[in-house]
């Protein structure tokens, strides 16, 4: 007695006795979803459906696929958003420690009275001061430090000689409106370096 087998969906059929087919089926060579034809039958049917094949088509199929527990991993979320405060509290720091160089200019009030201003004499300044004036010339910013010109990245150390040769611990400082802002900001951290006390503007 002669079957007929084809693969699921497919117009192509062989010839193939029963054990034949159970054969192939052990093989390999043929899927429990493949149609079989029996003889005297006139319907496909699958192999795993078939009676005489189920049974087969049963035991040959794989196992179960064993299902695990959710798998253990790092959840970056929070990790970003540390990253992400960090970043903003970092920025705002910095810009708080650039806003400290600020010069803090004395008020004025209308009647002319300059508030919080410091008045001294011409001998305290030469006694106690270090006399320090900012000009541009030449379109370039100059440093004149008891009137002899100091280059920008030297003013640190000369302060520091003078203040160490006398008895001078104060920097008073007196520069151009058409320096720019930025110099005077580092005249100011050489004072800083060089451990003055303090800096003064000389006003008009």
């Amino acid at each position: 007695m002669t079957w007929q087998v084809r693969h699921e969906g497919s117009p192509h059929s062989v010839t193939l006795s029963l054990d034949e087919l159970r054969q192939g089926l052990i093989d390999g060579q043929w899927e429990p979803t493949d149609e079989v034809l029996g003889p005297g039958e006139t319907e496909w049917v699958a192999l795993e459906s078939h009676p005489q094949l189920e049974e087969l088509a049963e035991s040959l199929e794989p196992p179960p696929i064993k299902h695990y527990g959710e798998e253990t991993h790092i959840d970056m979320t929070a990790l970003i958003d540390v990253c992400l405060v960090l970043l903003v509290f970092f920025i705002l720091t910095t810009t708080v420690a650039a806003l400290q160089h600020r010069i803090q200019a004395p008020s004025v009030e209308e009647k002319g009275k300059t508030v919080g201003v410091l008045k001294v004499t011409k001998e305290q300044v030469q006694e106690t001061m270090i006399h320090v004036t900012a000009k541009m010339e030449g379109g370039s910013p100059v440093v004149l430090v008891e009137g002899k010109p100091v280059d920008l990245d030297n003013l640190a150390s000369e302060l520091r000689r003078i203040k160490g040769a006398s008895k001078k611990t104060r920097l008073l400082l007196e520069h151009d409106d058409k320096v720019a802002h930025e110099f005077v900001v580092r005249i100011i951290d050489a004072a800083t370096t060089a451990r003055l006390e303090d800096v003064n503007l000389l006003l008009p």
